[in-house]
């Protein structure tokens, strides 16, 4: 009773696990040799469960993608009148005044954690004796999501409990520091990526998504522990680039409806409109009106639009803007004009956004058409209320500019790095750079342009730091918003994780 004690209690603070596991039933220690994976089909229907957290990733019950994107300078949910205040939940996002109760904040934990109790409860299971190389190769892809989401909380939150076990878990963890829990997750996912066998799955951990994983964890390495390690990004970044993957020919390819089959992504979410419903970011983004443009089976719902000064960002040419968002005006899928009734004009989307709240003060026009909307991930012809893009969480693209950032911290020839951000321009039909052009200024902001809507802009801001300037209707700020506070139903249940 005592350890199912343990258990059930480390589930309410922050392992929320309770799908996971039947409190009635006994809990072995070990799956039975006969039933160990015998093969990747068998592999995936074990670990199924590890991925599933990430589910809600673009959803407001996972949080991930709004605290990355939202309190960044590129996207914004502008309250609009009565429309979009939801308590002020997007408004604390983007100006920085959070709490630990804001719910991206709270939910995100909860996701995490998800993930990192399934991991335990199933190498708790599995043991590590095994010399099979199935199972070692289902082991390895485990350790290396539980690594994955710990990754996820020392980015976002720092210091945070670094649980390992299952059934004799901590009863009320303690915070561990970021820095050690980054030693550990990267020592396991470098040991763990020689256990992997050859893979092209998108949807599950390969070669290149530990090493992808590996370079993010490099990359941000100064940020979590005080010690840069550039050249280790790039090696992880040339282990990715040797895996075969190469760059779509358009840039806005990695994000079609069917980009399952794309050669650039390496690590996706495998959103489905019927099977694996949660990705309804463009209902959050289209005009009302724009379902006539789209012949949605269902209604947007006006919201988020990109920031002007983003949006200016792009040279006019620039595909990645020509096609990647809406504006002006918008017409039907047969071709005519729409007309917004309530505003009274013709329905013109403009990039320029008046105010964080446009209350009842600007027109309507100004209340319900500010904003250019954001179309980088194509929308189907009579899409429905989920789309069916899968959401890539690591793309070759992303590789190409973090091994050229590595190149220029270390005072390596501009030459030489630009050869990274040349292919990643000319695909988006805007003039290559030289070396003179490329600094680590402009190469923040080409990832800013490249990178847009994926979840990465939260992250890049603190690396270079500018995440504490002020910006578009959000003010200076102290390094202390660089993390996330540990959301207050965790501390309820836990007062050792009290600030």
């Amino acid at each position: 009773m005592k350890e199912m004690k343990k258990i059930y209690s480390l589930l309410i603070i922050a392992l929320v696990m309770s799908s996971c596991v039947d409190l009635e039933e006994p809990l072995f220690d070990r799956i039975p040799l006969e039933n160990y994976p015998e093969n990747d089909i068998q592999g995936a229907l074990i670990t199924g469960p590890i991925y599933e957290p990430m589910r809600g990733f673009v959803d407001d019950w996972g949080g991930w993608f709004f605290a990355q994107e939202v309190t960044s300078d590129e996207l914004v949910f502008p309250t609009r009148h009565t429309d979009w205040d939801d308590g002020g939940k997007w408004r604390v996002l983007h100006d920085h005044s959070w709490t630990n109760t804001t719910e991206a904040i709270s939910n995100m934990w909860r996701q995490y954690y998800q993930g990192i109790g399934e991991a335990n409860r199933l190498l708790e299971q599995l043991g590590n004796e095994s010399e099979d190389p199935s199972v070692m190769g289902t082991i390895s892809k485990i350790k290396i999501m539980r690594a994955y989401y710990y990754y996820l909380l020392i980015d976002n939150y720092g210091d945070v409990p670094y649980v390992t076990s299952f059934s004799d878990a901590d009863e009320f963890p303690g915070k561990d520091p970021r820095a050690d829990i980054w030693s550990g997750i990267v020592a396991e996912v470098e040991q763990s990526i020689p256990n992997l066998p050859a893979s092209t799955s998108k949807t599950s951990v390969t070669r290149g998504m530990a090493f992808s994983l590996l370079a993010k964890l490099y990359l941000n390495a100064e940020v979590y522990t005080g010690t840069p390690y550039w050249a280790e990004v790039e090696q992880a970044c040339d282990s990715v680039m040797a895996l075969g993957y190469s760059l779509e020919i358009h840039p806005l390819a990695p994000f079609i409806t069917e980009n399952q089959f794309s050669s650039e992504n390496i690590f996706e979410i495998p959103y489905d409109e019927d099977s694996y419903k949660s990705f309804t970011l463009h209902r959050r983004t289209l005009h009302y009106l724009n379902n006539l443009t789209y012949d949605l089976t269902v209604g947007p719902w006006n919201g988020c639009a990109v920031t002007e000064q983003h949006y200016n960002s792009y040279e006019d040419e620039d595909i990645r803007k020509v096609e990647g968002f809406l504006v002006g005006q918008q017409y039907t899928s047969s071709g005519a004009q729409i007309f917004d009734e309530v505003a009274g004009v013709p329905l013109v989307l403009k990039p320029y956004i008046p105010a964080l709240f446009i209350d009842g003060s600007y027109t309507a026009d100004e209340i319900r058409n500010s904003g250019a909307r954001v179309v980088k991930f194509e929308i189907a012809m009579g899409a429905k209320a989920d789309l069916s893009n899968d959401f890539p969480i690591f793309r070759l693209a992303d590789a190409y500019l973090m091994k050229a950032e590595a190149m220029l911290r270390q005072n390596k020839s501009a030459s030489e790095a630009v050869e990274y951000i040349n292919p990643i321009r000319e695909r988006a039909n805007v003039d290559p750079w030289t070396a003179a052009d490329l600094t680590l200024e402009t190469l923040l902001e080409e990832r800013g342009r490249e990178m847009f809507f994926e979840g990465h802009r939260r992250q890049d801001m603190i690396r270079f730091g500018i995440f504490n300037n002020a910006w578009w209707e959000k003010p200076s700020t102290g390094p202390e918003r660089n993390t996330f506070p540990i959301p207050q139903w965790v501390i309820d249940s836990n007062p050792n994780l009290a600030e």
